[in-house]
């Protein structure tokens, strides 16, 4: 069973959300990691860019497939981890720490309310 930390909130995509105020911090879920086998090459946005919920913000490509990234909340980006484009295994080795991808800041916080918590994001990927 993959690691669901009770802290974060989850997009039905596979996304996490951790809220700092007015700031999200946005990676992909152990689940989806484990499920995209090893990260090979990861795509993301500047700081600067706009990124809206639901829609693509980036790409992750592994060794099996190059599946896409969506927002789980709208915002600009104010930082990107950039240490990815050198080591994107990190995103396999700790994806709710250091394979952590972009940080938002928020246009709609009440976007969160929308997104799953850890009970939910369990349920949706048993049903997966």
């Amino acid at each position: 069973m993959s690691h669901i930390p009770e802290n974060l909130r989850y997009s039905k995509e596979h996304e996490w959300v951790r809220a700092e105020g007015n700031r999200a911090v946005i990676g992909i879920t152990d689940f989806a990691q484990s499920e995209l086998g090893d990260i090979v090459f990861v795509e993301l946005p500047s700081a600067g860019d706009e990124v809206q919920a639901g829609r693509t913000f980036g790409t992750v490509e592994s060794v099996k497939t190059v599946s896409d990234l969506y927002a789980p909340v709208s915002g600009k980006v104010i930082e990107v981890n950039e240490s990815l484009s050198d080591s994107p295994e990190k995103v396999n080795q700790d994806p709710y720490g250091e394979g952590w991808m972009i940080v938002v800041e928020m246009s709609n916080p009440a976007e969160l309310e929308a997104l799953l918590d850890a009970e939910g994001y369990r349920a949706h990927i048993s049903e997966s």
